[in-house]
């Protein structure tokens, strides 16, 4: 009687620490389901911002492309502007040249006319004025030249 009384003890310990492992087993599953559903709302989560990543690197290559042939055609553009300016440049040049031609064959003009009785007084004057308003023309143009060499 005795060994059953021990035998029965034995078996209810048991059994009270085997419903304790299962209480404690069912916790651990409880905790793991909820952090598998916490875990499957992170990766939805994930997976929609990558998307929206995609999404935003396809535009931003589309921008980018855009951007690249806007920049291109100004570039050229700007180009053209810049050969235009340097063409129209030397022919300013070259107009400042024969404009000093003029005011250099005036001045070596004006003397001998103003040598000469037979000539009217208002064509040399005129003159004058004329070589006057050249040489001044020549050297505002001289002074803007310098200013756009600096």
């Amino acid at each position: 009687m005795t060994i059953t009384l021990i035998a029965d003890v034995l078996v209810a310990s048991l059994l009270v620490a085997t419903i304790i492992t299962c209480y404690i087993l069912a916790k651990r599953i409880e905790r793991l389901k909820a952090d598998e559903s916490a875990m499957r709302q992170t990766i939805g989560a994930l997976i929609s911002a990558t998307d929206t990543a995609e999404r935003a690197i396809a535009g931003l290559k589309l921008t980018l492309g855009d951007c690249d042939r806007t920049l291109a055609e100004r570039l050229r553009t700007a180009e053209r502007y810049a050969a235009d300016l340097a063409s129209q440049v030397e022919a300013g040049q070259a107009v400042m040249e024969r404009i000093s031609q003029i005011v250099s064959a005036a001045t070596l003009v004006a003397p001998k006319q103003a040598e000469a009785p037979a000539e009217e007084p208002a064509t040399i004057s005129r003159m004058a004025s004329a070589a006057q308003s050249a040489a001044a023309i020549r050297a505002r143009a001289a002074r803007r030249l310098e200013g756009q060499a600096a």
